[in-house]
């Protein structure tokens, strides 16, 4: 199904606009795994824990489990917008990929990565990666 969208130009520059800032955020507390370019990992704390201070450990685990949570949540987000982008290119941008219909357009212009109508929005996160 070709987008329903006849100019996409809106949704392009916001969609773009957010990927910088999700990289920066998630280059802020993660980095892109060197076996997988597409993926992304917590940084761990600089700094080395002294040995004698387990509290000290504790912490810098503490930092990581914590960090790993918002590398994982600001992944998905990244991720999905790197799909819409995607689909802006291929011209099936604004297609719902559970019911192939049109997604509105209210719901682009509060979701411009969104991947399904407003009728199957409870549906999304169970879709393919």
């Amino acid at each position: 199904m070709m987008c329903p969208m006849n100019d996409t130009t809106l949704f392009k520059k916001r969609l773009t606009e957010e990927l910088s800032l999700v990289e920066r955020e998630l280059k802020s507390v993660g980095q892109k795994n060197p076996s997988n370019p597409s993926d992304w990992v917590a940084r761990p704390e600089a700094g080395e824990a002294s040995p004698a201070d387990p509290n000290d450990l504790a912490d810098k685990f503490e930092s990581l489990a914590t960090d790993e949570g918002i590398v994982g949540a600001l992944e998905v987000r990244w991720s999905t917008i790197k799909r819409a982008l995607k689909k802006i290119e291929e011209g099936t941008y604004g297609v719902c990929e559970i019911s192939g219909e049109n997604i509105e357009t209210e719901r682009l212009d509060a979701n411009p990565a969104a991947r399904t109508c407003i009728a199957h929005v409870g549906e999304e996160e169970g879709l393919p990666a």
